[in-house]
């Protein structure tokens, strides 16, 4: 998906509501009934596909060396039972 620079002047409504404009809304590909997640980032308001939330999340950790928790609780489980065994 291509993403263009837009710009849009939007009012927040008497409930708190905002309109996303429909150039933007077709830009990112929004569709009626969507759920979209909403997060503050310094002082910006951001509204993302969980999709894209996902994306950018294993993007991060994608050459992450880090051992996995689960690979760490079986080896501590298995030092306590080594340590168990010798006493």
């Amino acid at each position: 998906m291509a993403y263009s620079k837009l710009h849009a002047d939007v009012q927040l409504g008497a409930q708190g509501r905002v309109v996303i404009p429909a150039p933007i809304r077709k830009t990112l590909e929004f569709r009626p009934g969507d759920t979209l997640v909403a997060r503050v980032e310094d002082d910006h308001l951001v509204i993302e596909k969980p999709e894209s939330v996902e994306r950018r999340i294993r993007s991060r950790f994608r050459n992450s060396r880090a051992r996995s928790l689960a690979d760490e609780l079986l080896a501590e489980r298995r030092e306590e039972a080594r340590r168990e065994d010798q006493s």
